[in-house]
């Protein structure tokens, strides 16, 4: 497990990449969908990296910005809070209907089902997101959003912020809490210590456990303990043994196989 410093999300992301380019970071199953995409550390750094350069010529976001993100746990949420935070930006995590939180955002990304209402508001930036499993655009929308998936393709594929991300800038606000960047990542490693991360571990994540415990605990924590993920969504319990033998998970969060340890209990 790492050593927590002065460090960013940025540069976990960094270290997995330097530690396992090739092998599967975040692999994201959807049982409604019926549908699995697994990302290796060097596809995920690549939509990272090209999700930081729209967010950065495009939007201007760099620190002192603020980035609303208003999108469920999904693998291409992951990409946006890591290319906000590569920027240096302050993420804003809120739900549509939060009219206060969103009032301060330059920059709204939400999900094409929550575009309607977000459209009604005098929101300066709007950027949706079809969560399409495979990274496609939106359907049958014509509002006044931009589509994520048809702006972000024609960015690059490396990464430069033009103003050094500050790790003692605000990298989080959520609810009541507010956590720097550098605190993200101390909050995270502390979390994946007390919860039993391993390095190495393969964490199987119930998206609606996710979704309650935050970003942190989903995203950070494993990447600080030098873990995968493998996040499910709408789980079929009927599945979870098979699938669990399939990806070879070592630890669960949010759900209980038999067998597999889960995360956060004694054993």
């Amino acid at each position: 497990m790492r050593t927590p410093g002065s460090a960013t999300p940025a540069d976990l992301l960094r270290e997995a990449l330097r530690r396992a380019p090739a092998a599967p970071l975040i692999t994201a199953y959807d049982d409604v969908a019926a549908s699995r995409v697994e990302l290796s550390a060097t596809t995920f750094a690549n939509w990272v990296a090209k999700t930081a350069n729209l967010l950065q010529e495009e939007f201007d976001v760099a620190p002192g910005s603020r980035v609303a993100v208003v999108l469920p746990v999904h693998w291409q949420t992951a990409a946006v809070l890591l290319a906000a935070w590569s920027c240096g930006a302050t993420v804003v995590e809120a739900a549509a209907e939060d009219d206060g939180a969103l009032a301060d955002a330059d920059l709204v990304l939400a999900d094409q089902d929550r575009l309607e209402p977000l459209a009604e508001l005098d929101l300066p930036e709007l950027l949706g997101l079809s969560l399409h499993p495979l990274g496609m655009g939106m359907t049958g929308y014509s509002g006044p959003a931009r589509d994520f998936a048809v702006e972000v393709r024609t960015h690059g594929d490396v990464f430069t912020a033009w103003q050094p991300p500050d790790p003692a800038g605000t990298g989080l606000v959520l609810g009541g809490l507010e956590l720097t960047l550098e605190g993200l990542v101390e909050t995270a490693t502390a979390l994946a210590g007390q919860l039993g991360i391993a390095a190495g571990d393969r964490v199987l994540v119930d998206a609606r456990t996710a979704t309650e415990a935050g970003p942190v605990a989903w995203l950070l924590a494993p990447l600080a303990a030098g873990a995968s993920m493998v996040l499910v969504t709408g789980a079929d319990p009927s599945r979870l043994p098979r699938r669990a033998a399939d990806e070879r998970v070592t630890a669960t969060l949010g759900l209980r196989i038999e067998g597999i340890r889960e995360l956060g209990r004694p054993a």
